[in-house]
């Protein structure tokens, strides 16, 4: 009975380091969230508790309104569109280009992860300048310039293109890992029937990646719904409220308005709506995909 005890003890001794790093870092910023959710706050005076005004106030907010729908509607074009990129780029490169050359090319697909968000959006700000390069090029094609990111539609889709542009090579490293553990032979067996690529790709790639899809598309969505930098660099949530986003408003309403309580309740409804999201996505693709 004492070496059970004893064992148990050891036990919860291994994983207290990180229940008090969780605790530390999550589970009490998290109570602290809730409650400056339900105060006024702005730093500098000590808060004070208002009840659900500032809840009230959120629902009624038209930029709470539209940063609900722009990241919606941003989470739904870039997590496709990365995770079927990813995909496809990971398994051509695993069926042409195992050499030198893949190394090369996962390794320049992988650059724009690691670079700074706010470069990324600084370059392809200059890119799509009404005078930039894009425009230069459409010009040249005898196109009509565009005002990449002075159009309510053309902001969301240029921040877009350039979250993609920037997401893809870290998706397409894991799906490269998963697409090396697919047995050759199934791949073989499928070239004697007559099986083209593209059917090899949809029966035999697809449903095999079924779980790290799954991830990708989890990580994806979180990610998404984080976004702030991006959109800072590139359009500072405008024209309009066209590209504003949660992330943006709670960094507004904290950094720039100084009232800490309103944007703890609009951290509070983004963490809700992740998590709703991630819920639904768990009840629909996770019991197939895990």
């Amino acid at each position: 009975m004492n070496y059970k005890r004893k064992s148990i003890l050891n036990s919860y001794l291994y994983i207290f380091p990180s229940f008090l790093l969780i605790c530390v870092f999550s589970l009490i910023p998290i109570g602290m969230n809730v409650f400056y959710s339900f105060t006024k706050y702005n730093i500098i005076t000590p808060p004070k508790v208002i009840g659900l005004k500032n809840y009230v106030r959120m629902f009624s907010d038209p930029y709470v309104s539209a940063s609900i729908k722009n990241s919606i509607v941003f989470t739904l074009v870039t997590v496709p569109l990365q995770t079927f990129f990813a995909l496809l780029f990971a398994a051509i490169i695993a069926r042409y280009f195992r050499g030198k050359f893949g190394d090369l090319l996962k390794g320049a697909l992988f650059v724009p992860v690691i670079a700074s968000a706010v470069l990324v959006g600084t370059l392809f700000s200059l890119f799509l300048d009404p005078n930039g390069p894009v425009n230069f090029v459409l010009q040249f094609l005898h196109l009509p310039k565009v005002n990449w990111l002075g159009g309510k539609t053309s902001s969301m889709a240029s921040v877009c293109i350039a979250t993609i542009w920037k997401n893809i090579g870290y998706f397409l490293v894991i799906y490269y890992a998963g697409v090396m553990d697919i047995p050759k032979e199934q791949y073989e067996a499928a070239e004697v029937d007559g099986v083209n690529a593209w059917q090899r790709f949809c029966h035999i790639t697809v449903p095999e990646l079924a779980p790290v899809t799954y991830l990708v598309v989890t990580l994806g969505t979180i990610w998404s719904f984080q976004v702030f930098d991006m959109v800072y660099t590139m359009t500072g949530g405008g024209p309009g409220m066209s590209t504003v986003t949660l992330v943006l408003t709670i960094y507004n309403s904290a950094f720039k308005g100084y009232d800490m309580g309103y944007a703890s309740a609009v951290a509070l409804l983004l963490f809700v709506l992740v998590l709703v999201f991630q819920y639904f996505q768990k009840r629909f693709l996770g019991e197939r995909y895990e």
